[in-house]
């Protein structure tokens, strides 16, 4: 039987290093627009549900998105500092679904065929494992902030594509279960899958820089 996945994509109103990103302009939309058309584009996904406390964002879900459920986010975890997973715990008790698939709005380059291809692996991976999380590989020398090595040998000069790999959880999406979630408050299991992504669909928002480099990307990637 094929499990009810729900989307969920929190998009907070004030961004701290980028203002207003989340509704910004990116490549002639609206950020969020980008990944919630790929989002409705993915077959395995039941429904799209946006947590918000964002009045533009609702409004342009409203005209745009018709289909996607606006989850408006309580007074209490508005704060900049209140974990996603507390989030994450309010917008699941909303609507049932076997598995949610959490991701952002910063992730504008992710594909929908990535996506489907991240659920069926870990469809095709439980019971072994009971959770999925993006990555993106690195092979590069590496350094910690004491200047020591972390995944080469400064005395043997690999080439860097001969290097041990390094994996940076990259946000773009996770997969996971409620039960669990409420067990750990946490939305990894106890057994969870990477996921590698392609550096390019991988790219995140954070500050300024990102937003110049995923708009450029998109425009060329979409010829817009």
């Amino acid at each position: 039987m094929t499990p009810k996945i729900i989307a969920l994509v929190p998009m907070r109103h004030v961004s701290i290093r980028v203002p207003g990103k989340n509704y910004r302009p990116l490549a002639g939309k609206p950020l969020f627009h980008h990944i919630i058309n790929t989002l409705l584009k993915v077959p395995e996904v039941a429904a799209v549900m946006v947590d918000t406390d964002s009045p533009e964002i609702i409004t342009g879900l409203e005209t745009h998105f018709p289909s996607v459920k606006v989850i408006s986010r309580p007074e209490y975890l508005r704060g900049d500092q209140v974990p996603m997973n507390e989030i994450l715990l309010h917008d699941t008790s909303m609507i049932e679904a076997d598995y949610y698939l959490q991701t952002h709005s910063t992730n504008p380059l992710l594909r929908p065929e990535t996506i489907s291809r991240a659920i069926q692996t870990l469809i095709d991976a439980i019971p072994e494992y009971d959770s999925l999380f993006g990555v993106t590989r690195y092979q590069t020398r590496l350094w910690d902030q004491l200047g020591r090595p972390i995944n080469h040998n400064p005395n043997i000069l690999l080439r860097t594509q001969d290097l041990p790999p390094i994996y940076e959880e990259n946000s773009c999406l996770y997969l996971f279960e409620r039960q669990f979630l409420v067990k750990r408050r946490n939305r990894l299991g106890e057994r969870p899958l990477m996921f590698e992504i392609p550096a390019l669909e991988a790219q995140d928002i954070d500050v300024e820089l990102d937003f110049i480099i995923a708009d450029t990307l998109y425009r060329h990637i979409h010829g817009v």
